[in-house]
């Protein structure tokens, strides 16, 4: 199984893991907040719904060439969430983006997926990478929606390429000098002194690197993505 296919049936499972968390929730609900500071659940279902259609257009652009950035600004991203956490079809919208996603990944040609495009941080990266993104977009925020989905839950080759992307990512910012060890990954990050090391499970490791997991133990961290 190829990288890309294995990242989309991650996707896959993420999602799922989100549509079951919705169904439990009443409309009342919804307007509750996630784990995600200053956002409602329903600002975190308008994100995944918004971030499906950001990555389908990235995917035309692959199949087009012609330049289709994921928002036009960072403005009108932060607009369209708030926009969207006020539909009335909300539920239905977060379905139907994602099937939509699906379609066009289907249907994407072959050679198409080494096409190049520019993700919202202004990465330059082959189209195949757009799996992945949306595979990280589905798990972490059916966790972040707070129905009892935990790091735990998620496919544990996931968790260990989460690992290795958000570590990459924070080992070139500025942060904590940190080596961490789990039973799937062992990672170095290059940062302020002094060097905390950490042996911890796959799941809490997750958690405390994406910044979902806290505890007095573990050294606070700069916000991710």
């Amino acid at each position: 199984m190829t990288a890309g296919a294995r990242a989309r049936g991650w996707a896959d499972d993420g999602f799922l893991l989100l549509l079951k968390g919705i169904d439990g929730l009443t409309e009342a609900d919804l307007d509750d907040d996630c784990a995600l500071p200053g956002w409602s659940r329903r600002h975190l279902l308008a994100h995944v719904a918004s971030n499906a259609e950001a990555v389908g257009r990235l995917l035309a652009w692959a199949r087009t060439g012609v330049e289709t950035p994921m928002y036009s600004s960072p403005d009108q991203r932060t607009a369209d969430i708030a926009a969207g956490a006020a539909r009335p079809d909300l539920r239905d919208w977060v379905r139907e983006s994602a099937v939509a996603l699906s379609r066009a990944m289907d249907e994407l040609p072959e050679q198409a997926w080494d096409h190049e495009v520019v993700t919202a941080q202004g990465r330059v990266v082959p189209a195949s990478e757009t799996t992945w993104m949306r595979a990280r977009e589905t798990c972490v925020h059916a966790v972040d929606l707070g129905t009892g989905t935990t790091f735990g839950d998620l496919p544990e080759d996931f968790l260990a390429a989460l690992l290795d992307d958000v570590a990459g990512w924070r080992g070139s910012r500025p942060g904590p000098a940190i080596v961490l060890t789990t039973p799937r990954t062992h990672h170095e990050l290059a940062g302020d002194p002094p060097v905390t090391r950490l042996d911890l499970p796959l799941a809490t490791a997750a958690g405390w690197l994406t910044g979902r997991h806290t505890a007095s133990e573990l050294p606070a961290l700069p916000r991710w993505l």
